[in-house]
């Protein structure tokens, strides 16, 4: 688990992180997004004991973030992760397993377990690291994460840079070190794919958390629903669309307007369809520090 509570990091007279409190379950995946320079590469090496905070308190299963015994029990993965490349993957990560003391036997289990998983083939796991693509370097960093058996990891920009079929694959592990029972917090550009993995999400923008929950009560707070009400003949506002005319309203009652106006008309409404607001869309009225003065805190 992770408790985070007033956490604030200031450089210079420059403050990154103001006053940021959430916590972090056993099993679950928790997403933190914003714009660039909102604060979550500082809130995430906080939490990997990387950086001190100016004020606040970082908890990982009951102690100090930066205490020896959270290192060994969190896994970190920064978004820029350069390996060593003479190295061969296999070598790479038993390195890294010999600086946590995991015994050869355990740490090779281990390092094939998570490349099977991460569908590195054996043919990669001995050549040549600066010889991998950019792909399978992701995926060798990611493995690296994990040879401590980490309760915790934090995972900054997993999917980096990567193709779509890449990027799909990492997110899914992702979700399996949930299921596995590990604390996962999350940070990613594309949000869709924060989306399809997090049970929850904190929103930042200048340093600050402006909302925070599952996305299903975020949408209900501060997103609108929309219906596209589909009829037979032409109603006011409405546009052509295959055959169709559609119009775009808020409400139940609207739509009822929209089927009386149809009717009268001599038609009717032929479909009706709801559209939630994505994250992506919360995202963009969440992030705009232009209406954060109008929202209360999170």
């Amino acid at each position: 688990m992770i408790d985070v509570r007033d956490l604030r990091k200031a450089y210079g007279g420059v403050v990154a992180v103001d006053d940021v409190s959430f916590s972090a379950a056993a099993g679950e995946v928790f997403g933190i997004v914003g714009p660039n320079g909102a604060g979550k590469t500082t809130t995430l090496k906080t939490i990997a004991g990387l950086v001190e905070p100016t004020a606040g308190t970082v908890r990982v299963d009951g102690q100090p973030a930066d205490a020896a015994e959270t290192r060994r029990r969190l896994g970190f993965l920064p978004e820029a992760s350069p390996l060593y490349e003479e190295m061969s993957p296999l070598s790479y990560l038993r390195f890294f397993a010999d600086l946590y003391d995991v015994p050869r036997d355990v740490a090779d289990e281990r390092i094939h377990d998570a490349l099977d998983r991460l569908e590195l083939d054996d043919r990669h796991r001995e050549r040549a690291i600066g010889d991998a693509s950019k792909g399978m370097t992701r995926k060798v960093a990611i493995a690296r994460s994990l040879v401590n058996d980490p309760d915790v990891v934090v995972y900054d920009e997993p999917a980096s840079g990567l193709d779509p079929l890449s990027t799909n694959y990492i997110v899914e592990f992702t979700r399996e070190l949930a299921a596995e029972g590990r604390t996962v917090v999350f940070s990613a550009h594309d949000l869709h794919h924060v989306e399809a993995v997090c049970d929850r999400v904190a929103i930042m923008t200048e340093g600050r958390i402006v909302a925070s929950g599952p996305i299903a009560d975020l949408r209900r707070e501060y997103g609108r629903t929309e219906y596209h009400v589909y009829t037979t003949v032409e109603v006011p506002d409405a546009v052509a669309e295959n055959g169709r005319y559609r119009r775009v309203v808020e409400g139940m009652d609207d739509v009822r307007e929209v089927e009386s106006a149809a009717a009268a008309r001599g038609g009717e409404v032929a479909d009706i369809r709801t559209v939630e607001p994505s994250l992506e869309g919360l995202f963009l009225e969440l992030a705009d520090p232009s209406t954060s003065a109008d929202r209360p805190e999170a």
